[in-house]
């Protein structure tokens, strides 16, 4: 346990500005120190300190192919996270993890594919798109629902211009009602509306990530539209601090977010407390 307690030193080797407020950090763990690489499975997270200011929770948001380095999309909110911000290429943090269990990838093959995202929470979902993508042939039809206020806060937009490039990808993408602009040619609506405005197969497995209202309105919407709720997935960072189950403030009844998630289908939470 006191292993999983001790940062290891990394450098920020890769900036990305995504939006006005959010940006990408490439964090390579310096090599004296990386062992094994950053060895993580899409669905896990990690915690990022700096010095002197404190650490926060954030999804491993890259591929899992970068060996020693790795992939966090910040969001600025508060101390930490504005500290992270004024981080440049070079500069030194401290890394935890990775922790937490993993989205369910042998059980999608030969599966239709959802995924529905809002805002920064195209993040966590952002490594299994890839690794799918990468492992096409084993799957059956992806779709892509993502959703923002307005154009300007999309994040991965390089990403998204590769992925509606694809002929094997069903790429969506909204954004909400009074926040298109002249030259928006994506949907307008709230991200709920827009899947049920897609209809894909309710055979497909539903992996879905947001904030809480956009998640517990897609569990609505989707049940509608007659997903099981063992095939609707979703991964929470919710109320996550110490990363490892010993400070208590992730419970959600006898579970942790952290160490029983951060990836829980919904046949899994309507057993626990509802905390969205």
């Amino acid at each position: 346990m006191e292993e999983d307690l001790v940062p290891r030193p990394a450098r920020v080797r890769k900036l990305t500005q995504e939006t006005p407020d959010t940006r990408t950090l490439q964090l390579e763990l310096e090599s004296a120190e990386a062992g094994s690489g950053f060895d993580f499975k899409p669905g896990q997270f990690c915690l990022v300190s700096v010095l002197g200011t404190g650490e926060a929770v954030f999804c491993v948001a890259s591929p899992p192919a970068l060996e020693s380095a790795f992939d966090v999309t910040v969001k600025r909110v508060g101390k930490v996270t504005a500290a992270i911000h004024d981080l440049e290429i070079g500069d030194l943090v401290g890394v935890r993890g990775p922790y937490g269990n993993t989205f369910p990838y042998q059980a999608m093959t030969q599966r239709n594919l959802v995924f529905v995202a809002g805002g920064i929470g195209l993040a966590p979902l952002r490594p299994l798109i890839w690794q799918v993508l990468g492992d096409r042939e084993r799957f059956k039809d992806v779709h892509i629902i993502y959703g923002a206020r307005t154009p300007e806060d999309l994040v991965y937009r390089y990403d998204l211009e590769t992925w509606a490039g694809r002929e094997d990808v069903h790429l969506v993408t909204a954004v909400d009602p009074g926040g298109e602009r002249g030259d928006w040619t994506g949907e307008v609506g709230l991200v709920p509306r827009v899947l049920g405005k897609v209809n894909p197969p309710s055979d497909s497995m539903l992996l879905v990530c947001g904030p809480p209202v956009m998640i517990k309105s897609v569990f609505a919407t989707a049940t509608g539209m007659g997903f099981k709720s063992s095939d609707i997935i979703t991964t929470l960072e919710m109320k996550m601090k110490c990363g490892v189950g010993t400070c208590g403030r992730c419970n959600l009844g006898r579970r942790y977010v952290c160490k029983d998630g951060p990836v829980f289908t919904l046949e899994e939470l309507e057993s626990l407390p509802d905390e969205f």
